[in-house]
């Protein structure tokens, strides 16, 4: 994927026949449908693969269990089926997820349930016992042939507080079902990414890049470069999520009229250290309604907790962070359904937040607004028509992928050829059954350590071999005192267009979204990009800014933070005074 070749070969053949706009993990899945098909396929992303609400979902994979009140039956099972298939086609970073719901009360929300189920009611309401045992009992009938995971359970108030003493003690019952996580989405998108640009030449991404209509046609422009050409695709996808309308607006002829499509919701999340929290778990997710009927998560990640999140309409998806108030909501969300536990301001090690890709719609009460996907077709004159995804969810990026795939080969006279549905993903090729056994032969074979070798494995899965092979290539290091090394970050900037320190720490790999990023490690990771890059001392002094100022702006992780975590672990390396 490298950028002069990509361009250079855009200027010998700019009629592509399909120019996807979106680097997000939709835009990626149309975008790999589309190159096993042998489609002649171009991907523009502005910023960074899975930069925007890609990077920022709530790590679960799962059917949707609070869809089921608004009808969506048939986005549910879609999902659940989804969600199997990631456990199969991408299991070194899809696991299954044991999740418990706890229960205040019987009856509640059987009524309201009802009305809001007809449409009558937009109030949202508590679940109780009846209305939470029929949804798992729906969810359990949608996955009874593939029985991928087991059924659910119900226990009373005794035993639920024998596992989870700490809970709010009004409970009367709680219920445990299975779902599951994602733990490394940004990485999974790289993956996706480039299993379709390894189907050919046809295939071809840019990141930092734009599309815009010059008022005679498009003219594709390279942020990094300033290069531009004119391109000229058969059909365009715009795949940008809540900038849909926004990128229209950019390729569409200046006088196109086109209603709004998109009307995005924010979710912000954040990431705990607090060691009380954890234990409280006891390894499962806490999917809960607090005491607005607003539904909360709360579940072991990276080795922190996520708690997540809240559901507001904005305008502008470009500035979105979480706001004080947001974090504020959060917290007193899990004040109310584990009361005794306290939460320090300095033990929030990350915080993100991501715009939902919804469909416009004027409902004031967000959670009401249709969680399903479709696509429609925008035809300006003189210009190529644009297909539109619109709405979505992480879960089934893969059959909404399929969806605008066909829709566009059957505009070319084309039909599918290649599934996706059973295809591994990445690092879930030849996922070994005795994983001791691979890691072994791989430690010999490469001459690496076993201990690096596990490591390895738990990021990249069979991938591993690959990094391990480069890593046993060359002289390597530690990154500062990072799990990662400097080989290991080299390869990674090589072959997955990293052009920015946030491209590698945020995304690439997880170390700024864990907690466990310090500016030592920042340095070093600027050292090893600015080498690559040939950066002189303004280029890597200005992405130090960049990047330290984004962290704060966007994750309210400050310098000063950085700085303490960097002082904490040269203490704890320091050797004990004899």
């Amino acid at each position: 994927m490298n950028r002069d070749e990509i361009f250079n070969g855009l200027a010998r053949r700019p009629n592509v026949q399909v120019l996807v706009i979106g680097g997000g993990i939709n835009g990626i899945s149309v975008f790999r449908e589309l190159a096993l098909q042998g489609i002649d396929v171009l991907l523009v992303e502005l910023n960074d693969y899975c930069s925007g609400a890609s990077a920022a979902l709530s790590r679960m994979v799962h059917g949707g269990l609070r869809y089921l009140e608004n009808g969506e039956f048939k986005l549910v099972k879609e999902s659940l089926e989804e969600r199997d298939r990631l456990l199969a086609n991408a299991p070194h970073y899809v696991s299954p997820l044991m999740t418990t719901v706890p229960v205040f009360d019987v009856f509640s929300g059987v009524g309201n349930g009802a009305v809001r189920f007809l449409g009558l009611t937009r109030r949202p309401s508590r679940r109780g016992a009846v209305v939470i045992k029929l949804g798992l009992s729906i969810y359990d009938f949608l996955t009874r042939r593939r029985a991928a995971m087991p059924e659910h359970s119900f226990r009373g108030k005794k035993r639920t507080f024998g596992l989870w003493p700490a809970l709010n003690p009004d409970l009367i019952a709680s219920a445990t079902y299975y779902d599951a996580q994602v733990s490394h989405p940004e990485r999974l998108g790289i993956e996706l990414l480039k299993d379709g640009v390894a189907a050919g030449e046809h295939a071809q991404a840019m990141n930092y890049a734009e599309v815009v209509h010059d008022g005679k046609g498009l003219t594709l422009r390279d942020t990094i470069t300033g290069r531009s050409m004119p391109i000229a695709p058969r059909i365009v996808i715009n795949a940008t999520g809540g900038w849909i309308d926004l990128t229209n607006r950019e390729i569409l002829p200046p006088t196109t009229g086109q209603a709004p499509l998109m009307g995005g919701t924010k979710g912000s999340h954040l990431m705990i250290d607090n060691p009380a929290l954890m234990e409280a778990l006891g390894g499962h997710m806490l999917y809960y309604e607090n005491e607005d009927g607003r539904i909360c998560i709360l579940f072991p990640y990276l080795g922190k907790v996520l708690v997540g999140s809240t559901d507001i309409r904005v305008d502008d998806p470009g500035t979105v962070r979480c706001e004080a108030d947001e974090r504020d909501y959060i917290l007193q969300s899990l004040a109310f359904v584990l009361p005794d536990i306290r939460i320090a301001p300095e033990e929030i090690v990350f915080q993100f937040a991501g715009v939902r890709p919804l469909p416009a719609s004027e409902d004031s009460f967000t959670g009401r607004i249709p969680r399903d996907h479709f696509c429609t077709f925008v035809e300006p004159a003189g210009s190529p028509p644009v297909l539109c995804m619109i709405g979505g969810k992480w879960t089934t990026f893969r059959s909404f992928g399929e969806m605008a795939s066909n829709m566009v080969l059957e505009r070319l006279g084309r039909r599918a050829d290649v599934s996706t549905a059973t295809r591994p993903i990445g690092g879930g090729r030849d996922y070994p059954r005795v994983q001791r056994a691979w890691k072994k032969a791989l430690a010999a074979r490469s001459g690496l350590p076993l201990s690096r070798i596990d490591a390895l494995f738990s990021i990249y899965g069979t991938d591993a071999a690959e990094l391990a092979e480069f890593i046993a290539a060359g002289k390597d290091a530690p990154l500062a005192d990072s799990a990662h090394s400097v080989r290991e970050c080299i390869h990674l900037i090589r072959s997955e267009s990293v052009e920015h320190l946030d491209d590698l720490l945020l995304r690439r790999t997880t170390l700024a979204v864990s907690g466990h990023l310090s500016l030592d490690m920042v340095d070093a990771a600027l050292d090893v990009l600015a080498a690559e890059r040939d950066w002189d001392a303004a280029a890597r002094l200005a992405e130090r800014q960049r990047f330290l100022t984004l962290l704060a702006e966007r994750h309210g992780v400050s310098e000063a933070t950085l700085v303490s975590r960097s002082t904490d672990r040269s203490i704890l390396c320091e050797p004990t005074a004899r």
